[in-house]
C-alpha cells in the first residue's frame, strides 16, 4: 500500500503546531463534508473526508505524529495495527454521521482532538455552566476600584479521584476497551449498522472497579470556595466581570464554566452619577451670589475649592474638570458638575432688614413688566 502523505493532505508544513493542524483540518472537513457534496461527487467527498480525519487524528497527536514521521503511514495500517488508530474504524466513519453519533460538525471535531490529546473516548467533553453572584458597592469603590471576597457553594472534581469517580478501572469487555459499540439492524432497505457509545462503560472504554469513599463514584464534591475579586475603577451599574474558571465544573473533564459578578452601586447621600460625571447641589448665600467668594465643595476623594463669581444666578451650574469618576480601562476621568442654589433666610432680624431696604437695586418685576407692555 502507497505510502500517505499526511501533510499535503491537510494542506500544512512539517512540524506544524498543533493549532495549524487543527485550522487545516477544520476548513477541509467543512468543504468536503459530505452534506456539501454534489450528488455526482457524494463518494469522491466521503472518501476525502475520511481522509482528512485519518490525517489529522495522527498529526495531532505527538507520539502518533513521531512515529509517522519515522515510518510513515504504514505504521498505522489497519483498525488494529501497532500504534494505530485501536478502537475507531475509519472505514465507518459515515455510518457514525448518519446514525446520530455525532450531532454536528463541531462534535466530530471535539472527538477526533479530545482522542488525539488523550481525552476520555467515546465521551464528549462538554463545558461547564456558567455562574452569576451580585455584589455592591459604593460610588467611592467605583472610583477608587475595590476588592471583594465572595463565597460559593459549588460543585467541583473530587480531589481523592481527581473526578473519575474511582481509582482503579478495567478494560470495558463489551466494548473491549474502544468505547463505541457496533449494532448490525435489517430494515427493508438491508442492513444497515450504527456506531453508538458504549452503554456499559458509557463510552469511556473501562469500568471503575472500585469507588472513591470521598464522592461515593460521583466524581463530584460540594464545597465552598472564597474567592476574592477585583474591580476595577470606573465600573458601572449592571456591569459583569469575568473569573474565568470558577462557574461549574465540566462534565466527562470538560472545562469549567465562568463566574459572572454583577455589579450593582449603592445610591450616594450626596452625588448623583450620570456616566462618568458627578452632579451635586451646594447652597449659597444672597451674599456670596451677589459680591462673589471663593466655597469649599465636597468631592468623591475629599474637598475641593470653588470661586463663585460675582453676580451669579441661581441655579448656575459650574464644571469642575477630571473631579469625576474613572472610565473603564482608560486615564481619562469625568467631571464633577456643582450647581448653586441661592437660599432666602426665613428669619431676618431688624438690622438685616434695614440694609435690605437700603439695597439701591430694581425690581425684577418691574423689569419684566417694562419690557412686556412698554412705559
Amino acid at each position: 500500500m502507497a505510502d500517505k502523505d499526511y501533510y499535503r493532505i491537510l494542506g500544512v508544513e512539517k512540524g506544524a503546531a498543533r493549532d495549524e493542524v487543527k485550522k487545516a483540518y477544520k476548513k477541509l472537513a467543512m468543504k468536503y463534508h459530505p452534506d456539501r457534496a454534489p450528488e455526482d461527487k457524494k463518494k469522491e467527498y466521503e472518501e476525502k473526508f475520511k481522509e482528512i480525519n485519518e490525517a489529522a487524528s495522527v498529526l495531532a497527536d505527538n507520539k502518533k505524529r513521531q512515529q509517522y514521521d519515522q515510518f510513515g503511514s504504514s505504521a498505522f495500517s489497519g483498525a488494529g495495527g501497532a500504534g494505530g488508530f485501536q478502537g475507531y474504524d475509519y472505514s465507518d466513519i459515515m455510518s457514525q454521521f448518519r446514525s446520530g453519533t455525532f450531532g454536528d460538525f463541531d462534535d466530530l471535531f471535539e472527538h477526533i482532538f479530545s482522542r488525539s490529546s488523550g481525552g476520555r473516548r467515546g465521551v464528549r467533553q462538554r463545558r461547564g455552566a456558567d455562574l452569576g453572584y451580585e455584589t455592591e458597592i459604593t460610588l467611592e469603590e467605583v472610583y477608587s476600584g475595590a476588592k471583594k471576597s465572595i463565597s460559593l457553594n459549588k460543585l467541583e472534581r473530587c480531589p481523592d479521584c481527581e473526578g473519575k469517580g474511582a481509582h482503579e478501572f478495567e478494560r470495558c469487555h463489551h466494548c473491549a476497551g474502544s468505547g463505541y459499540i457496533k449494532r448490525t439492524q435489517r430494515t427493508p432497505f438491508g442492513l444497515f449498522q450504527q456506531t453508538g457509545p458504549c452503554p456499559a462503560c458509557q463510552g469511556q472504554g473501562a469500568s471503575p472497579s472500585d469507588r472513591c469513599s470521598k464522592c461515593g463514584g460521583e466524581g463530584v464534591v460540594r464545597k465552598r470556595k472564597e474567592l476574592e475579586v477585583s474591580i476595577p475603577a470606573g465600573v458601572e451599574e449592571g456591569m459583569r466581570l469575568r473569573v474565568r474558571g470558577e462557574g461549574e465544573i465540566g462534565e466527562n473533564g470538560g472545562p469549567s464554566g465562568d463566574l459572572y459578578v454583577i455589579i450593582h452601586v449603592k445610591e450616594h447621600k450626596v452625588f448623583v452619577r450620570k456616566e462618568h460625571d458627578l452632579h451635586l447641589t451646594v447652597p449659597i448665600s444672597f451674599t456670596q451670589a451677589a459680591l462673589g467668594d471663593e466655597i469649599e465643595v465636597p468631592t468623591i476623594d475629599g474637598k475641593a475649592k470653588l470661586k463663585i463669581p460675582a453676580g451669579t444666578a441661581s441655579e448656575t451650574i459650574f464644571r469642575m474638570n477630571n473631579k469625576g469618576l474613572p472610565v473603564l480601562d482608560t486615564n481619562e476621568s469625568g467631571d464633577e458638575m456643582v450647581k448653586v442654589r441661592i437660599e432666602v433666610p426665613k428669619k431676618l432680624n431688624k438690622k438685616q432688614i434695614e440694609l435690605i431696604k437700603q439695597l439701591d437695586e430694581e425690581k425684577p418685576s418691574v423689569s419684566f413688566l417694562k419690557k412686556m407692555f412698554g412705559g
